[in-house]
């Protein structure tokens, strides 16, 4: 009997992880588990001025930010082409200029995104 209470609590267990793992692939998304591309858009208000003007210059504190979330393009993208950003009067044209005009040195060159290229 109590070999059978044992082999129930590891099927309980493995059934439980093994749940728990199928939900955290399907939470996952461009910018990871913990957040999405419109929570991370709220962290770029620092960059709206930039986004809407090609001429306008850009915040280190822009910069900073965008340094952070390009180390991970799709989610840069996602975030660019976000509702949020959207509703914020970003264009995106223009806001895909920011890593250039900011000039990092490791922003990804060339990442598809949309239907826009990272310059």
């Amino acid at each position: 009997m109590e070999a059978y209470i044992k082999v129930l609590c590891i099927l309980g267990v493995l059934a439980f992880v093994s749940i728990s793992e199928i939900h955290r692939v399907e939470a996952a998304g461009e910018c990871g588990r913990s957040t999405t591309p419109d929570n991370e858009a709220l962290k770029l208000a620092p960059c709206v001025s930039a986004a809407q003007d090609e001429n306008a210059s850009v915040s280190q504190s822009c910069c900073a930010q965008i340094q952070k979330i390009g180390q991970n393009p799709s989610c840069l993208c996602a975030v660019m082409l976000s509702n949020t950003a959207k509703m914020s009067g970003v264009e995106a044209k223009v806001a895909i200029t920011i890593p250039k005009r900011c000039n990092l040195a490791n922003r990804p060159v060339g990442y598809k995104c949309g239907p826009y290229t990272l310059p």
